[in-house]
């Protein structure tokens, strides 16, 4: 990544490198990208080039960079009332979370709000964990819950290993893959029994007395954009019914609108009892998440204090974001306009990327949350990537990426496309050309490029 050559840039860059400790990275081979601004679907750096916005940031700017009614909220809250502790109502906080409870499930009663996604799952296993007084918690291997320490456990990607001390609790299991199946399965329906089966075991031989919770990704995110075979998720609720586990659901990547619905769960018409939700709530503008309780969680708490809480949960700045994002997100029908997204353009154009692309294996996605899986052999499926790491292929798929004016969310093997759910079909199809430009470098890798 070349250097800023605006003195501006330059400076923003070198102190950057300077000051800044960066998360999950070696901190002296960074070389970050300076964005100075960004309005709508699209991003500026500090030279004034414009990039396409095809990754939404870490997938929350759902309402886009800049909107105008967020903007103006957060600018007439800081006037009216910027903070105040959560001990006291406030209109924004109020507002926010009767909005959230009239999109959300039909079992789900309060909202507590925390800071963003990991603290919203930390305190659903507190919660969990109380309300059942058992202790351990069930995961998927194939995801990511957030950095906190329970999150971090409870995650079951590599990012963990280094937090790991086995004295969490946290328990992990194979989730439903057909194309990279633990199962050897021949079709979804096979895939589906055989993972609720492995799940069951899994139970059985830990102790179904002692879980207090199984807490997954309605649609895994950053594992890569899996969504669950039908009867998958409506297996795992009679499994937690069946041993007295709590069910909880983790939206802080897919909730508000990001699959084409206002929350994931809908598409598999299943009801948790808890669940977590950040990013697309207020679009990003202002870090917000929460856990969602349903009635006898809820009411558990009714007579006995809580022990939890944050100095900034419910801040008003953060509220009023969330309430303009949810009633511009109703207002425009934003759910619907991500699901169409989807459907007529990204699913499509997409496919027809494979069909030319030798690098891809699979795509798979709904709404406005696409993931490509990259593979150097499409016989074998081996992953243009190693698990937990990168490769050439992938760095030079991404430097051809922001080179064509295109920002993609990348992990290990896998581009994952999650542009703003108000992305136009223009500028969709204009993000899709691009990429199929970029897929030029990624082929030079396959075995396909060698023969």
């Amino acid at each position: 990544m070349p250097i800023p050559q605006s003195d501006r840039g330059r400076r923003i860059y070198d102190d950057d490198r300077r000051y800044v400790f960066h998360s999950w990275s070696a901190q002296a081979g960074l070389d970050p990208l300076v964005i100075t601004d960004a309005e709508g679907v699209r991003v500026e750096d500090a030279d004034g080039r414009s990039y396409l916005d095809f990754s939404s940031q870490l997938v929350y700017t759902n309402l886009g960079h800049r909107h105008p009614a967020v903007v103006e909220a957060i600018r007439r809250q800081a006037a009216e009332l910027a903070t105040i502790a959560p001990a006291h109502a406030n209109e924004a906080r109020s507002q926010a979370a009767r909005l959230i409870i009239e999109r959300a499930p039909a079992s789900m009663e309060k909202v507590f709000f925390t800071n963003g996604g990991a603290e919203a799952v930390e305190n659903a296993i507190r919660m969990a964990r109380l309300y059942t007084g058992r202790y351990k918690v069930l995961s998927q291997y194939r995801s990511y819950h957030g950095s906190t320490a329970m999150a971090i456990n409870t995650t079951g990607d590599h990012r963990r290993w280094a937090n790991d001390y086995g004295t969490s609790g946290a328990v992990h299991f194979f989730g439903p893959f057909l194309y990279r199946s633990v199962f050897h399965a021949r079709d979804e329906k096979e895939e589906c029994e055989r993972a609720l089966a492995h799940l069951e075991q899994v139970i059985a031989f830990e102790g179904p007395q002692a879980f207090a919770a199984i807490v997954l990704e309605t649609v895994p995110g950053t594992a890569g954009v899996m969504p669950p075979p039908a009867g998958y998720l409506r297996g795992v609720r009679e499994l937690c019914d069946r041993y007295g586990i709590v069910l909880v659901l983790d939206e802080v990547m897919v909730g508000f609108g990001r699959t084409g619905t206002w929350f994931a769960s809908e598409h598999y018409d299943v009801e948790p009892d808890l669940m977590t939700f950040a990013k697309g709530v207020n679009s990003g503008y202002v870090p917000l998440g929460g856990v969602l309780l349903n009635g006898p969680v809820a009411h558990f708490f009714d007579d006995r204090p809580y022990p939890g809480g944050m100095t900034y949960s419910g801040h008003p700045l953060a509220c009023a974001a969330a309430v303009a994002t949810i009633r511009t997100m109703a207002e425009e029908d934003v759910p619907r306009q991500a699901a169409d997204l989807g459907r007529q353009v990204l699913g499509p154009g997409l496919a027809e990327l494979a069909q030319r692309h030798p690098s891809i294996g699979e795509v798979r996605g709904l709404g406005a949350f696409w993931a490509l899986d990259l593979v150097s052999d499409r016989e074998t499926r081996e992953p243009i990537a190693p698990y937990g790491g990168s490769s050439e292929a992938v760095t030079r798929t991404l430097a051809a990426g922001r080179e064509a004016g295109l920002l993609l969310f990348n992990q290990y093997h896998r581009i994952h496309l999650a542009p703003p759910l108000t992305m136009s079909a223009e500028d969709a199809r204009e993000g899709l050309r691009l990429l199929d430009g970029v897929l030029d470098v990624t082929d030079a890798y396959t075995t396909a490029a060698r023969v």
